[in-house]
């Protein structure tokens, strides 16, 4: 595999458990919060930090792939979307209060809007490879971690839950991508390569 595209999806890798632990730490900050408290403060405080570290890593990630791996232009774009949206809304969860005018993080619609969306990007990975059925089954899978997220909100919880759910679901997305490729079950072309360029035939995908 070629470094940069390796690199790219370690990253992904790791900017998805952070905003795992961003997920995890949102649950214990509003299931704790007292107006005022210094536990409370410290909560928000390693939030906000995690939630810069995963964006970092993340943005490195869309990057890395970007430039690595060829053609693929519809799942890099919405790569690229998905991470600033993931940026936007954890910010907006963090500060639920300030904007309760226009963001509700308990609105089913928000909820089905944000897993639709989250399932179509995690769709387009195919295009990493798409005529191999291992690729298909994990992302299919992923896609069902995807829309599990939408119980979060009819159980009544925030967005959050839902954030946590696109987290472990691209974590494993990654993770498989990542041992797909070391064991030679997928293949990637990227610029630089001496190898010919896979024509993708795809009635889905077509660049």
């Amino acid at each position: 595999m070629h470094e940069r595209l390796k690199t790219g999806f370690n990253l992904g890798l790791t900017g998805n458990i952070l905003f795992l632990f961003f997920g995890l730490t949102c649950l214990l900050y509003y299931n704790t919060y007292e107006d005022g408290s210094g536990f409370s403060n410290v909560l928000e405080v390693i939030a906000y930090i995690i939630e810069v570290c995963g964006f970092i890593a993340l943005a490195i990630s869309a990057f890395c792939i970007a430039t690595s791996a060829r053609m693929r232009t519809l799942m890099k774009v919405c790569y690229s979307i998905y991470i600033l949206l993931e940026a936007v809304m954890m910010f907006l969860e963090l500060n639920a209060y300030e904007f309760n005018s226009f963001y509700h993080p308990f609105s089913l619609g928000l909820a089905i809007v944000h897993a639709a969306f989250s399932g179509f990007v995690c769709f387009t990975f195919l295009q990493l490879d798409p005529d191999k059925t291992a690729l298909e089954v994990v992302i299919i899978v992923c896609i069902g971690i995807i829309f599990g997220g939408m119980l979060g909100n009819i159980m009544g919880i925030r967005i959050y839950f839902s954030i946590i759910t696109n987290a472990v679901s691209y974590s494993l997305l990654f993770f498989r991508i990542l041992s797909l490729q070391d064991n030679g079950d997928i293949e990637i072309d990227c610029y630089g390569d001496k190898a010919t360029v896979t024509e993708y035939r795809s009635e889905f995908f077509r660049d």
